[in-house]
């Protein structure tokens, strides 16, 4: 889809992200369902182990009612090598089937780590060729030099920083939100 067309009910738009550096507070609760995709030119980074994996400003974030923001980040931006593919898929709804990697950075193997959509559902056809990371799961993620905090719970991959607020999917009794 390119950015001129018009979104349909199956098609969001994929739109850039009004959070600059500036502080901006957003309630996920104000996020919409279906989730919509936006570029972010924020620098995100991903660290572990004293060695900085990625480190972009051309993510893509996805926004969905009760979650925190997930950055999805160029794969030709991660250092070939550092993603093995696991054998583990999922099933979104709205974006279709994940395939996930193994992470290695400096010989260390962190299992399952980040997640790709190779072939999204129509309207998500922009997260193709992008990788999302957990962050709960390396040493340090930043957006715009701010720690993001990771979402609770260990399937949800959503990163927290100051100008999010929840209360957030993924801690325990929040599984029938």
């Amino acid at each position: 889809m390119t950015d001129d067309a018009e979104p349909t009910a199956t098609e969001p738009a994929v739109t850039e992200s009004a959070v600059t550096e500036s502080a901006v507070t957003e309630s996920v609760w104000d996020y919409p369902r279906p989730p919509r995709v936006e570029r972010d030119h924020r620098v995100v980074t991903v660290e572990h182990c004293g060695v900085v994996l990625v480190t972009t400003d051309r993510a893509l974030r996805v926004l969905e009612t009760s979650h925190p923001p997930v950055f999805y980040v160029p794969i030709d931006d991660v250092p070939a090598g550092s993603l093995r593919p696991s054998t583990r898929t999922t099933f979104c709804e709205f974006k279709g089937i994940a395939s996930y990697f193994d992470v290695v950075i400096d010989g260390e193997r962190l299992v399952e780590a980040a997640w790709t959509y190779e072939r999204p559902e129509p309207g998500y056809e922009d997260l193709a060729g992008h990788v999302a990371f957990y962050p709960g799961r390396f040493d340090r993620c930043t957006v715009a030099g701010e720690v993001v905090t990771a979402q609770p719970g260990d399937f949800y991959g959503g990163w927290i920083t100051s100008g999010v607020t929840g209360p957030f999917k993924g801690a325990p009794g929040t599984l029938g939100w």
